[in-house]
């Protein structure tokens, strides 16, 4: 009988230590190496200070600023912890919201987000969340669709707004993969730094 259990806990405790551990650690240090910034989270820094992350988006409110995809992450209720509330762009629980397609609360979550915008036919990503619930991109149209309105608030040309939209619009990776995407934080703070 021991001759059977003595290999089993000895192959347990080598794979343990070798994917567990050993595995791990190469991989964080291979990181740490070769593309620290990106291992470390993509951080945004301003004046010091952490401002974002290239990798997660955020709630912009202010009509002076460009708006995010919508975010389906929540959280624990306070007041009672077996329900949810919304939380936009909990990094915590990344998760879309698993209404299919039939879904009534996400039809009316669409009409409703789509009359807020008031521009007519809205971009599919101004309307509808991600799958992760913490997308940092919109399509180049989706954020074209919000010039308008950013350039109102900030009292400048819609023009100066939408070539800098155009700016920041970035290709696929490599040239092939995924569709050409604005990154709403960087948007933001270009046009924070260009239009104060």
């Amino acid at each position: 009988m021991l001759s059977l259990i003595r290999p089993a806990v000895v192959l347990t405790l080598t794979f343990t230590l070798l994917t567990g551990l050993a595995y791990p650690l190469a991989m964080t240090g291979l990181a740490q190496g070769v593309m620290p910034r990106q291992a470390n989270g993509s951080l945004i820094l301003r004046d010091g200070k952490v401002v974002g992350s290239e990798l997660i988006g955020q709630a912009f409110a202010s009509q002076r600023y460009f708006h995010g995809r919508p975010s389906a992450t929540s959280t624990a209720d306070p007041a009672d912890p077996s329900k949810t509330v919304d939380a936009p762009y909990n990094a915590a629980a990344s998760s879309g919201s698993n209404l299919g397609s039939s879904s009534s609360a996400l039809a009316d979550a669409i009409r409703e987000r789509a009359a807020a915008l008031g521009t007519g036919p809205a971009p599919a990503d101004l309307v509808t969340a991600s799958a992760s619930g913490l997308d940092p991109h919109l399509s180049p149209a989706a954020a074209l669709v919000q010039a308008e309105r950013v350039a109102a608030a900030r009292n400048k040309p819609v023009e100066r707004v939408r070539d800098l939209v155009q700016r920041h619009v970035e290709g696929r990776s490599f040239g092939v993969i995924g569709e050409p995407r604005v990154n709403v934080l960087a948007l933001n703070l270009a046009l924070d730094a260009e239009m104060p």
